[in-house]
């Protein structure tokens, strides 16, 4: 049965001319080369928004359906559907020049792709436009932006979650609404170009299996080997490198693919070869020995420390499909992992403030400054790079803006501006940052792009001539100049309906506990930035351990290997001015210990000429926010360390760190022991 739509508008699709192929899948699972499709559904609309086609079924995957109290499909019900090479066809004919559509598109995106290379086709897709993404640009005032909390803001009767088909047709309604939003507010889709996939490495490679014992550090003179040592191995050995190497891992050691200072030891019969494991181990100080010596000292591997698995506390992964529903509301919960506590998205206690480590092989920020006094005055200049001082209860609560998460605020005398979200516009870099800083003060939101949150326009040296200028006059925005911040207007309390719940504002090196027992293991790192035209920028994280090091190759992930083999960590492209990193803490190797999320500029550009760049916490795509940061104390630099999830114990945290760096991506990945270029 067709339900007609409720606002059949098609303005807003006529005004960015494109033919759609809207979609949604139904999976087994969460990874896309391992789970598969149960059911597809397709609606295909012209540039005048007009439905062409329209096409849905069941599949028979020819595995376990997964989890059917989300998605019903049971294996009895899929019995005797087409299987997906039967289909093939007729999807990628409906797919074809067109824009594909979807809430959180990677995640169908991916598993088309892998389906259509099971096939033995390419998916004949070369855009996609993430509805998902787009409402974060558009940023409405609701809760959340799971599909059905936006089907009801925009009207539309959601009959049945998590059947493609109704999903699909929900789906329609969004766009238009959306689209229409996006026009009005004079926005450009965040399309994302899609290159074929069916190459080799389309497959990640299996993943090493992981160290379980931590690293005791250097070998001493003579020996023993102990178990969790680091080792490397450079150079020509008589003994078969793979036989070496399993001989090595058998024995409980971590056998590594680069040095740096935290190796152990490194084997090679030739230290004068030149390799650069061989020159690093040198200028580093590592201990050499040769192959001889190394299989003697195999012999006797003295047992070592098992890493803590404190991690097994955290409850199991809730299955994250693209749009999971909502946690029922419930009282601040507890810290304390614990499988009894409700779901909840009230936020955790207030964040605080921890020292936050430079990058390895970095120069450490200056020290932070003793605790001051909370106060309402705008700071004398931009954010330190290094770690702050603690804040206070009160100089927390100060730092909130307007989003979706955590508790309604009203204004006050010191927070005239709570409930107000604040595009600043025009000024140098440091001059900017300044008067962002003032607006977070103030208890408003810093905003970084036009959006229909935005409730005023701060206007700094210049600022009247940026091309955003026309679509604000417009729109009616009130515009004003540096002096505002200076006297802000008195509090006027605002509608509960405008003023959602936010998240925690997190200054620079402040840190706030994820609450995994409440809202689970899975959680999404959004940055994003303004529209940029010199240069691109590059989202990355890096799965380390306690020395600070990745455990494999594998664990840096970017955009030539945007996923860790064991689906743990994911970068998603949703757009040019936004990336996520999609985290599953219970997924991850026992020994890891953080995971690092960084920026790097890819042109001649600094961060100085991008401007802010903003960090948003959830727990899942959609989900309210947890946490929100404003980064935008780097100038000269091309590589920014944005966050950092780490586990302290049994709790996990997230910081906000902000530290900007003048090298470049490729020597920010050696100093957490990244082989980039090696022998």
């Amino acid at each position: 049965m067709t339900v007609p739509l409720q606002a059949p508008d098609g303005a807003g699709l006529r005004t960015y001319a494109h033919e759609w192929a809207l979609v949604d899948v139904e999976t087994s699972g969460l990874v896309p080369r391992r789970d598969r499709v149960l059911s597809l559904a397709v609606i295909t609309l012209d540039q005048e928004g007009r439905r062409t086609g329209e096409f849905t079924t069941l599949l028979d995957p020819g595995c376990d359906p997964g989890p059917v109290e989300i998605h019903g499909l049971t294996a009895e019900r899929l019995r005797g559907a087409p299987t997906f090479d039967r289909v093939v066809d007729r999807v990628a004919a409906l797919l074809r020049d067109r824009v594909m559509v979807a809430h959180n598109a990677q995640f169908d995106y991916d598993f088309l792709a892998h389906e259509f290379a099971r096939a033995g086709q390419f998916l004949p897709v070369a855009q996609r436009l993430c509805t998902l993404a787009l409402n974060r640009r558009v940023d409405p005032p609701t809760e959340d932006l799971r599909l059905g909390t936006l089907a009801a803001y925009y009207g539309v009767t959601q009959l049945a979650p998590h059947d493609a088909a109704d999903d699909t047709r929900v789906l329609e309604g969004v766009l238009r609404a959306t689209l229409g939003e996006a026009r009005h507010l004079g926005l450009e889709l965040p399309l994302v170009a899609c290159p074929p996939r069916q190459e080799a490495q389309f497959a990640p490679q299996p993943r090493k299996k992981p160290c379980a014992f931590r690293n005791p550090g250097p070998l001493p003179a003579g020996g023993p080997l102990t178990q969790g040592m680091k080792v490397a191995i450079t150079g020509e050995t008589a003994t078969a490198r793979t036989e070496l190497a399993a001989r090595a891992v058998a024995a409980g050691l971590n056998l590594m693919n680069s040095v740096s200072r935290h190796t152990s030891v490194l084997v090679t019969n030739d230290l004068g070869s030149g390799s650069g494991k061989a020159r690093r181990a040198v200028a580093d100080g590592v201990p050499v020995v040769d192959e001889r010596t190394f299989l003697a000292l195999l012999a006797d591997v003295r047992p070592g420390v098992r890493h803590d698995l404190q991690v097994a506390a955290v409850p199991a992964p809730r299955e994250r499909q693209q749009d999971a529903p909502p946690p029922e509301p419930s009282a601040a919960p507890s810290l304390a992992p614990s499988a009894a506590a409700e779901p909840s998205l009230a936020p955790s206690p207030a964040p605080v403030s921890e020292p936050a480590p430079a990058a390895p092989g970095a120069t450490a920020p200056a020290p932070a400054a003793p605790p001051v006094a909370p106060s309402v005055e705008a700071p004398a200049g931009p954010p330190p790079a290094g770690p702050a001082a603690a804040p206070s209860p009160a100089a927390v609560a100060a730092q909130t803006g307007r989003r979706r998460a955590g508790a309604a605020r009203v204004p006050t005398i010191e927070q005239p501006l709570v409930g107000r979200r604040v595009l600043v516009l025009g000024g140098a870099h440091e001059e900017t940052a300044r008067a962002r800083a003032r607006v977070t003060a103030l208890g408003g939101g810093a905003a970084i792009n036009l959006s229909a949150s935005v409730s005023d326009v701060v206007t700094l040296p210049g600022g009247e001539h940026d091309r955003r200028m026309r679509r604000i006059e417009a729109l009616g925005l009130p515009v004003h100049d540096r002096r505002w911040l200076d006297s802000p207007p008195p509090p006027t309390a605002l509608p509960s309906a405008t003023v959602p719940r936010t998240p925690h504002i997190l200054s620079l090196g402040a840190v706030i506990d994820l609450p995994v027992a409440a809202v689970g293991t899975g959680w999404d790192l959004t940055v994003s930035w303004a529209q940029q035209t010199r240069c691109e920028i590059d989202v990355v994280a890096l799965a380390v351990d306690e020395d600070e090091q990745v455990g494999g190759d594998e664990d840096f992930v970017f955009y030539g290997a945007p996923e860790c083999p064991d689906g743990s960590v994911r970068l998603l492209a949703d757009g040019p001015t936004e990336q996520t990193v999609a985290v599953e803490l219970s997924a991850l190797a026992p020994g890891t210990r953080k995971v690092v999320l960084a920026a790097a500029i890819d042109g001649d550009a600094t961060f100085g000429d991008v401007g802010a760049v903003h960090l948003l916490a959830a727990p899942g795509p959609g989900a309210a926010p947890l946490a929100q940061a404003t980064l935008d104390a780097a100038t000269t630099e091309r590589t920014l360390l944005l966050a950092e999830l780490y586990r302290r114990g049994p709790v996990w945290r997230l910081r906000a760190v902000g530290q900007g760096y003048d090298t470049g991506l490729v020597d920010l990945a050696r100093g957490y022991g990244v082989d980039v270029a090696d022998d």
